[in-house]
């Protein structure tokens, strides 16, 4: 295909919006309200997303060691944990440290325990960060087994049905997603199907005077395409101004210290983006498959 004719194409596609009004319109408002829908899915999941990494990097193995290790059966110990697959980082915490934690972590009460400090009980501890979160549990179940391991704190039970819930959470959120984007072609393929037929006087003369299918295809083809963007600017343009007022009053006003939101730049630069090729990918999609399926071109 030449230059000039690809020229034609795009003049013609664009002639053919504007000829066709409503059905430009309706075939925009479909992109607009299924984009838009998956757009807020986005903005939850990727959110959902970050406060699961968070939750899952901040979780940790803490291994107290036996009273009587001296600091020669430590540092055997520690390199038997360093040599577990997937040990990411072994930190040491005396239990003068472990002390002033446990102080800080009550608050007012706290100052009870200040009675040990001449005496202190607690036991010195290894705390272990596991390259993957996903393998924190594996991973503490071999230190069980080493010696001059006294206890292992994972927050056993808690942390398996934490990842639980993040993966039920992850998988629902690509389900509901994946099904309104196929909810999304199936809409615009109907839409641009019922503009073809009302166009099919138009095909029939171009195939008269002897156009090819490739010819034929390519105005609706780039139709798509003008059309996904299009429908895809009115969700970009309402989800950057919400989320953007959303995330100023979060910050300001909330701003909890277990969750916080993505920063608006560079996440709504992103989902901008990525909203504006899916618009243009299910617009081309639907001419296409409307055009080879419908009109048996």
């Amino acid at each position: 295909m030449t230059l000039n004719t690809f020229k034609r194409h795009v003049r013609e596609s664009m002639k053919s919006l504007g000829r066709n009004g409503w059905m430009t319109f309706a075939s925009a408002s479909a992109v607009t309200v299924t984009l838009l829908l998956v757009g807020v899915f986005f903005v939850v999941m990727f959110n959902i997303n970050h406060f699961a990494q968070k939750v899952e990097n901040d979780v940790e193995i803490r291994v107290h060691i036996e009273l009587t290790a001296d600091s020669r059966q430590k540092d055997a110990l520690r390199r038997q944990i360093e040599a577990i697959p997937n040990v990411k980082e072994v930190r040491y915490s005396s239990k003068d440290e472990e002390l002033k934690r446990l102080i800080k972590s009550m608050g007012e009460e706290g100052s009870s325990f200040r009675l040990f400090e001449q005496d202190n009980p607690l036991s010195d501890v290894y705390v272990v960060k596991a390259a993957h979160p996903q393998d924190t549990v594996k991973i503490a179940k071999q230190i069980e087994t080493l010696p001059f391991v006294h206890k292992v704190n994972y927050g056993q039970g808690t942390v398996e049905k934490l990842f639980d819930a993040l993966k039920v959470a992850r998988n629902v959120g690509l389900v509901l997603i994946l099904g309104l984007l196929f909810t999304a072609m199936f809409l615009i393929s109907n839409t641009i199907k019922i503009t073809i037929f009302a166009r099919r006087r138009e095909i029939e003369i171009m195939r008269l005077v002897g156009a090819t299918n490739g010819f034929i295809r390519w105005p609706f083809f780039l139709e798509g395409l003008w059309l996904g963007m299009l429908g895809a600017l009115f969700p970009i343009a309402a989800l950057s101004i919400v989320y953007y007022n959303v995330y100023q009053v979060y910050e300001q006003w909330v701003s909890l210290p277990f969750f916080e939101l993505l920063p608006f730049s560079p996440f709504m630069w992103q989902l901008s983006g990525l909203l504006l090729v899916i618009g243009a990918g299910i617009g081309v999609w639907g001419s296409v498959m409307s055009v080879r399926k419908f009109l048996k071109v």
